[in-house]
């Protein structure tokens, strides 16, 4: 019977020249000034663009920024390209300060180093993403926390029939 791979179990050999995410992402950060959440929100607040690229079932589950442009990461390139046709109205050159924000702040550091590969050199993004913007206590909206039972309601059973 075949095993499911573990943990423990070595990876296969990388090929020549690859990197594993961890270099890929330290990489990233390297390039980019990361700024805290306060610091991310004196910016917006002095002209810079939030973007968030988590999908909308996160951004539904967990909340948003107001004011922030939700562009999901698998379009971000495209819409931030000032020479791409499909291109966002914000997409104006390549000094827009764009910063990135995505749940934790990990794809968000991958995400702006590529809209520095584009040549946004102003871009960068949250470090801890939404969640350390939340817990700053800066501005959020939702999500809609589920309702409570009310204390004054009948119990389960009533209007039940005595068996």
């Amino acid at each position: 019977m075949a095993q499911t791979p573990t943990r423990t179990e070595s990876c296969p050999v990388p090929p020549p020249g690859s990197r594993g995410i961890d270099q890929i992402l330290a990489a990233a950060r390297a390039r980019l000034r990361r700024l805290d959440p306060e610091q991310a929100h004196l910016a917006v607040r002095g002209g810079a663009l939030l973007v968030d690229i988590r999908p909308a079932g996160q951004r539904a589950a967990h909340g948003t920024v107001p004011g922030a442009l939700a562009v999901e990461r698998n379009v971000l390139e495209w819409r931030f390209d000032p020479r791409c046709a499909a291109r966002l109205p914000q997409a104006t050159g390549y000094d827009v300060p764009v910063i990135v924000l995505c749940q934790e702040g990990y794809t968000s550091s991958l995400a702006a180093a590529a809209l520095q590969d584009l040549g946004l050199h102003r871009a960068t993004d949250v470090a801890g993403g939404f969640a350390a913007w939340r817990i700053a206590g800066l501005p959020t909206l939702g999500p809609t926390p589920p309702l409570r039972p009310s204390s004054t309601a009948p119990p389960v059973t009533a209007g039940r029939a005595p068996r």
